[in-house]
């Protein structure tokens, strides 16, 4: 198992715990769903670059066949779940934004607005690849995805 799919189950767990912690369950406000459903869409989509590594780093043959068949189905829809994730995360900082007015020194707004920022330049940078492919826009767009992972994390824990 890849570090990545360790790193995003915990990511995961934390965010559950976030949410479970600060909000009266079974109601969630509605700011806070969209964020969640973006995190969870991002999330979906960078356990892709677990899988990848994942099929590099093993040695079984039938493993990384079965890895790369479960990714090519997913393929085709990986854009448009970033893109979703992108419009998502747009409407909960506009929800945030609107409900609490745009405090810039509060450090979970700044931080969400930094990963809002660096979903962006991920989602502009992952169409990019497809009209005009290169390993430097790969390297990018992983870089983006290794960046955002962490401002997710440090968003959630403020």
């Amino acid at each position: 198992m890849n570090k990545w799919f360790i790193f995003n189950f915990l990511l995961l767990v934390l965010a559950v715990w976030q949410i479970t912690e600060r909000t009266q369950l079974p109601i969630i406000p509605i700011h806070i769903a969209f964020g969640a459903a973006g995190m969870f869409l991002f999330l979906f989509n960078w356990t892709r670059h677990a899988v990848f590594s994942t099929i590099r780093n093993t040695t079984n043959k039938q493993t990384k066949i079965k890895l790369a068949n479960m990714s090519k189905k997913i393929v085709p829809y990986h854009r448009w779940i970033g893109t979703t994730a992108l419009i998502l995360i747009s409407i909960h900082a506009t929800l945030v934004i609107n409900l609490f007015g745009p405090d810039f020194e509060n450090m979970k707004l700044l931080s969400g607005l930094l990963a809002g920022a660096v979903l962006g330049a991920m989602v502009i940078s992952g169409w990019l690849r497809l009209i005009w492919p290169s390993v430097t826009k790969r390297m990018v767009h992983i870089w983006l995805g290794i960046t955002l992972f962490f401002l997710i994390a440090i968003h959630l824990i403020m």
